[in-house]
Parts: C-alpha cells; structure tokens; sequence
C-alpha cells in the first residue's frame, strides 16, 4: 500500500520559535517517526523573498538557521526529504502555469493574504511575488503530490486555495494533480500567543520564545511574560484567562493535574506570579533544553548541514520534474517528446 505523501515546510526569515513548534513542527516529527509517510520538508526561500527582496542577506543567513532548528527538534533526513525551494526550478514553472487558473479578485479574497498585507502595512505597494504567493504554494504542494499538509490553523485559507487550483487544472486538462488536506495541531494549541498576550507569536513583534535561546534567555523571557495586571500582592486573586503563564502551562506541562490545582491556587489569591513563572521555566526548560543541546552539536559542523540540504534538493527536483512532465504533456506543451 502506497503511503501518504506529506509537505510542508517554513519561510528563513530568522530562527524558529516555540510557536513553530507547538503548530507544526511536533507533529512533522511524529508522523516523519511513525513511517506511515514520506515527508518533503521545504525552506521556502523564494517564499521569503518575496517581502524580503532589498535583504537577501537575511534569508541566506536564516536558511542554515532553519535547517538548524529542523535537525534540533528531531526532522531526520534518513526519514524526510529536507529541500531548499530556489533548488527546485519545477516549483517555479509550475507556479507560472497555475498563474493563468485563479484571478486577482480570488487573490484578493484570500483572507492570509488580507491579513499578511494589513501586518506589514504595504496597502496597495504589494510586491506581486507577495500577493500571488498562495499560487506558489499550491506549486510547491503538488510537485510532491502531497495529500497531507501539516500546518498552522491560520494556514487553512491557503490549502483551501491549493484545492481551488488542483481542480480547476484537472477539470481542464485531466487528472493529474493531487488536492490537499490540511493537519493541525490539537484544538486550542494550534497557535502558541506570545509572551506579550498578542495573539501570535512572532519574529517581528519581538515576543518569542526561540528555539536556540539559551536556559538564561529563556528564563529571563519566562519572567517577563504577560499575567494579570491586577494581580499586584500574591495574596489577591488572580485571573487565570489571559494569563500567558497558565496558556503556556496548558500546553507544555503534561502534569494537568498540577496545573489544575496551580490555577486554583492563583484564582484563590496565595500564589505570586514568580513562583508560577519560575514553574513555567522548569517546564519548558525540560523541554527545549534538550533541543537546544541537539542544536548546538549540529552547528558544530555546518558544511555537513548544506550538504544534507544539497542532498535532499536533489532528491526533490527529481520528484517535481516528474509531476512537471506530467504537467506539460496533460496542457500540450511537450512539443519535442517524439522528436
């Protein structure tokens, strides 16, 4: 029986953080283990420039960072194809084709996209690489023949557009491609809020938690995080809703009992803020330490990362320029194939 083709993957703007983690990243590792799956793990540095055009620096220094953090948390290529976009040429003359399937009106209507370009206030100066990159994914999707996309909840709209085109493509040229679903993380911890209580957590608002932050960052970010602002003395009553301590908790600490009877505690009065957040720093201290630890032994030798990257892009264009022949034959293109 033939297994389920999974891709997803991650824009190199920066190091990852503890909400790439909680969204997406576990259950990549989880289901890479299971054997289940044949995994393709993209950086979508084409991806990234496309709002980072003027800062290329930025995404040739992030890419070996996420590489870094793929390796720390457990993405084994032994067990998944790790790839770099811009290796790919495939991704980008499929993406051309599906260009000419959605219109500007249904680009507009994309509410990731709406929300993405309100956050980075370009109004109407969209880069148009930006503003068509929903069609580029649906590229990157479906040169894999991916019927599984791991991803944060946020990303629904995205995969529902992938869809759109797959059968759009196929109702006009044939069966070819293959549409995707999502998986999400479980209810309630698909989008890990920052230590500010902002929604998201995120690189440009400067309120994560990162996974190669060392125990001393980590502690002081811990200390810093959001509670209740009424909760002055420990010995008032706290609110426990909206409180980034406990919303942490609730996701990292397995023992629910204790944070059961912490929450109790707090909503009682008795139970200072330091005393939960220093609890909180053990927690995720057991968690991520050993990431970092991991981490720290794979950056030690950085031309064997690039090659393991180089290794799996060569694996992948391999996968995606079968899907482009494919392609090309069902839409006529394929003008020399008996010559």
């Amino acid at each position: 029986m033939a297994k389920e083709i999974i891709l997803t993957g991650d824009r190199p703007t920066g190091k990852l953080h503890v909400g790439h983690y909680i969204g997406s990243l576990k259950k990549r590792v989880s289901m890479q283990n299971s054997g289940k799956y044949d995994s393709y793990i993209m950086i979508a540095d084409q991806q990234a420039l496309t709002d980072n055009a003027r800062d290329p620096e930025k995404i040739k220094n992030s890419l070996i960072q996420v590489a870094l953090d793929y390796l720390a948390v457990g993405l084994d290529p032994k067990k998944s194809t790790i790839f770099v976009q811009s290796q790919i040429p495939a991704l980008a003359e499929l993406n051309l084709y599906y260009l000419n399937l959605v219109t500007v009106s249904r680009l507009e209507r994309n509410p990731t996209v709406k929300a993405e370009i309100q956050q980075k206030h370009f109004e109407r100066s969209i880069p148009a690489g930006f503003f068509t990159y929903p069609v580029s994914q649906a590229a990157d999707i479906t040169a894999f023949k991916a019927n599984l996309v791991p991803v944060g909840d946020d990303q629904e709209p995205m995969l529902e557009q992938t869809r759109e085109i797959v059968r759009t493509f196929n109702s006009i040229y044939g069966e070819v491609l293959v549409e995707p679903q999502g998986v999400f993380a479980p209810k309630g911890s698909g989008r890990l809020p920052g230590l500010d209580g902002n929604a998201k957590m995120s690189k440009s608002l400067n309120n994560a938690i990162y996974l190669s932050d060392d125990a001393d960052t980590l502690r002081k970010k811990v200390m810093s995080m959001y509670t209740d602002p009424n909760h002055i003395h420990v010995e008032d009553p706290g609110k426990v809703e909206g409180n980034m301590v406990f919303t942490y908790l609730d996701i990292f600490d397995k023992d629910k009992d204790k944070v059961a009877e912490l929450k109790e505690q707090y909503r009682a009065g008795g139970l200072g803020d330091v005393k939960i957040k220093r609890y909180l720093n053990e927690v995720l201290e057991a968690e991520l330490g050993p990431i970092r630890a991991r981490r720290e032994e794979f950056a030690k030798d950085i031309p064997a990362v690039y090659a393991m990257l180089k290794e799996g892009s060569e694996k992948a264009n391999e996968v995606a320029n079968k899907t482009l022949e494919e392609v090309r034959r069902a839409i006529g293109i394929n003008y020399f194939d008996n010559i």
